[in-house]
């Protein structure tokens, strides 16, 4: 009969890249996630990974076997839940993956309050600004920052945030106001990795759309880092306002361009589409919709 201690750790050993990591996201030893994988291996009679020194990868049995790991996995945590919250409590373990800024600025004072409404739940938040693939990795839900395309998966938009280019009031002393958004490409700039556009940033203004190749003097990928180096007066940046929006109000940063417009892009709570969704799914979605209903970082007035 199969264990469903040791499928956890295989899977986790999967989705992490290594035992140690796997042992590190399961609170476990790595000799004892080895000793999972190993006793499962030996109880199916094939092996599910190559090991080599420098990495891991499935062999064909354990692309099977993982795929529909995977699914039973979390079949056994909606069962789990289903069954624990009768009396309409949520329990078990919620897996939650965010992008890294915004799970620090807005999700991480939440979470408290979440967790005071759902003593019988186990939080585990992960933030990357990577993509995951919540079936693949095993998150019940994630945060996306994008304008969704059709998918698989469902979701619920939970706010949204303007794309602003700013920059210091020392750095414009020193180099001068751009008075269009062409005039960045003579600017120094920072840029944040992840940016669907690289280094081609978009507006909308007068004459319809414009676009403007930009020639970073860095990428990062952390949007607080872009606001840092902004604030030292070290370039031009494009961030969202949740990140950038209390530094435009108390003028440490100045919007540049008024005339134009960037991009607005949408934050959801995104989920694999159920046909019976998790007490515990349900629960954060929409703890998440009521505490987003009114943005604290969408900026009024001339900003707005």
């Amino acid at each position: 009969m199969l264990d469903p201690v040791e499928m956890r750790s295989f899977v986790t050993v999967v989705a992490a890249g290594s035992f140690v990591a796997a042992a590190e996201a399961l609170g476990l030893s790595k000799a004892a996630v080895s000793r999972h994988v190993a006793d499962l291996e030996a109880r199916l009679g094939v092996r599910l990974l190559h090991r080599t020194t420098r990495r891991l990868s499935l062999t064909d049995d354990g692309q099977r076997f993982h795929a529909r790991a995977v699914e039973l996995l979390a079949s056994l945590d909606e069962l789990e839940t289903d069954t624990a919250t009768s009396g309409g409590e949520a329990a078990g373990r919620l897996r939650i993956n965010a992008p890294l800024s915004f799970g620090i600025l807005h999700l991480a004072p939440l979470w408290a309050g979440f967790a005071a409404e759902n003593p019988r739940l186990t939080l585990d938040v992960e933030l990357t600004d990577r993509v995951v693939d919540l079936v693949e990795e095993g998150y019940d839900v994630a945060v996306r920052i994008t304008n969704l395309a059709a998918s698989q998966l469902v979701s619920r938009q939970l706010a949204t945030t303007r794309v602003v280019a700013c920059a210091s009031p020392a750095y414009l002393a020193a180099h001068g106001v751009p008075g269009h958004p062409r005039d960045l490409a003579h600017h120094a700039v920072i840029a944040y990795s992840y940016w669907a556009g690289g280094d081609d940033w978009r507006f909308t203004g007068p004459e319809g759309d414009v676009r403007v190749r930009v020639h970073p003097r860095f990428h990062t990928n952390n949007g607080d880092t872009c606001r840092i180096a902004a604030l030292h007066g070290q370039g031009i940046v494009m961030q969202p306002d949740f990140i950038v929006g209390e530094d435009l109000r108390r003028g440490a940063l100045v919007e540049l361009f008024p005339g134009y417009r960037s991009v607005e892009l949408g934050i959801h709570a995104v989920y694999a589409s159920r046909k019976h969704l998790p007490l515990k799914t349900r629960k954060l979605v929409d703890f998440l919709v009521e505490a987003f209903r009114t943005p604290g970082w969408q900026l009024r007035g001339a900003l707005a």
